[in-house]
């Protein structure tokens, strides 16, 4: 018990000086601290604050950095406790016990406010049950919790923490937050002429940011540190993918073929932002499509990946989705696993730009209204990338094609499937991506808005971080 109380004074060392936190270490926030420290200041709401998120993209960081404000506002440092719930000392202790060690070691009252926080939940089995009690016996003590197993832990804080947890999603890098990281927003401006929209005065220099981006831009120690930039696919494949494969998912799921699901991993990351079926992914893999079935869902508990379902041209809904598109959360995964890409390799940075302006969403209340249309037979199929449906009537409401190419430009009546997919929805405007210019077409009265692609990445990202609805 000795050794125990040790351990609580050295996790803790602003108890004995405030100045003592591991958050002096980053001087950079990401840009949902602000709305992160107000849920977790918000006395008036008696619950619990769960923090979810892939692993690596600062959810400890932003922990300590939240500790560090508390006590720059003046809140007692003695009465902020911090519990990482992987550390060995810790493991199999119950949550209360911990909490009492705590009360003990600094003389708090159950009855004076605190600050608690458990790192990584997730690996106390019924972490829910334990957390939803103490939310309910300790009313003055606000309790928050974090963990990388961001669906099953939103699963079961929906089951068993109805009215009690409130989740708050913490999501990779987007553009607009990396740039800020690279010292390179100044890449950016608003658009005087556009209230919302933005431009830029250097779109190569953009460019070549993005493609940083697409390789290792979703992580804020890869976007701040150059050596892990040197070779990002050994610290994303080290820190992100392996610990997710041989650690978190086995021990969470009791997962037993560990190679499988690596094997369908790196499927999926070589593909991502293609159409996909059960069936096909089945054939390919030896694997039933239950088995698959599982483990796509247990892809997405660990936010490495997200499915996204079809609509066809006229924006009529299937029954059973047994094609989708799965898009990696974070398009620096694919470049860990396979090769970064090449300022030269239009064609793949095409392909990845695709996936990193889904990214963008990741946050968004509106994700659930996305979609991408796709119909056709084989020998002439025609495909829209993202389109998004008016949460009233499920029709689509605006439809954008992404492109890395500037040949669009002028010539928008070779978007045939966009154009269709308009002129069957009674959309009067549409979008299309490009490499490097802005302009307007004009195709069968339907306008066809080309933006460049890196700009529109730093928009939606910009803008889902205001939250604002797209």
């Amino acid at each position: 018990m000795e050794d125990l109380s040790r351990n609580l004074v050295e996790d803790n060392l602003w108890w004995i000086d405030p100045a003592q936190n591991p958050a002096a270490r980053y001087a950079k926030r990401r840009a949902y601290f602000q709305a992160f420290k107000d849920l977790a200041t918000l006395w008036e709401v008696h619950r619990s604050l769960v923090l979810m998120g892939p692993r690596r993209v600062g959810k400890t960081v932003m922990l300590f950095q939240l500790v560090q404000s508390l006590i720059e506002d003046q809140f007692p440092s003695g009465r902020i406790f911090f519990a990482s719930l992987d550390t060995p000392s810790y493991q199999g202790i119950p949550l209360e016990e911990l909490l009492q060690l705590y009360l003990k070691e600094k003389g708090c009252g159950p009855r004076e406010r605190s600050i608690v926080i458990f790192d990584e939940i997730q690996y106390l089995k019924d972490w829910e049950v334990h957390l939803k009690a103490l939310t309910d016996r300790y009313p003055d003590i606000r309790f928050i919790a974090s963990g990388s197993a961001a669906a099953a832990l939103k699963l079961k804080s929906r089951e068993s923490g109805a009215g009690r947890f409130t989740d708050f999603h913490l999501p990779p890098l987007s553009f607009a937050e990396f740039l800020d990281f690279s010292n390179a927003e100044d890449l950016v401006q608003p658009d005087p002429a556009r209230p919302g929209f933005f431009q830029t005065h250097d779109i190569s220099a953009l460019n070549a940011r993005f493609i940083d981006y697409l390789n290792y831009g979703g992580y804020p120690e890869a976007a701040l540190n150059a050596e892990v930039q040197k070779s990002p696919g050994r610290f994303l494949r080290q820190d992100v993918i392996d610990k997710v494969l041989l650690r978190d998912l086995p021990s969470m799921y009791g997962i037993q073929n560990v190679p499988e699901m690596n094997r369908l991993l790196a499927f999926l990351a070589y593909h991502t932002g293609k159409e996909i079926s059960l069936k096909g992914l089945s054939e390919n893999s030896g694997a039933s499509k239950n088995t698959i079935t599982r483990y796509l869902e247990y892809l997405e508990a660990a936010f490495l990946i997200l499915r996204v379902n079809r609509i066809t041209d006229t924006g009529k809904h299937f029954s059973r989705h047994t094609s989708f598109k799965v898009y990696l959360t974070n398009p620096a995964l694919r470049a860990a696993l396979f090769a970064p890409l090449k300022p030269d390799d239009d064609v793949r940075i095409g392909h990845m730009a695709e996936t990193a302006i889904f990214g963008q969403w990741f946050h968004s209340r509106a994700l659930r209204l996305l979609r991408y249309a796709r119909w056709g037979n084989k020998n002439k199929e025609q495909e829209v990338d993202i389109v998004a449906l008016d949460p009233h009537s499920l029709k689509p409401k605006w439809a954008y094609e992404i492109k890395w190419s500037d040949k669009y430009v002028g010539h928008a009546h070779r978007l045939a499937g966009l154009i269709r997919l308009a002129e069957n929805n009674s959309l009067r405007r549409v979008e299309a991506s490009s490499k490097t210019l802005t302009g307007e077409d004009t195709v069968r009265g339907i306008t066809v808005t080309h933006f460049p692609c890196a700009l529109h990445c730093y928009e939606v990202g910009h803008r889902v971080l205001k939250d604002q609805t797209l």
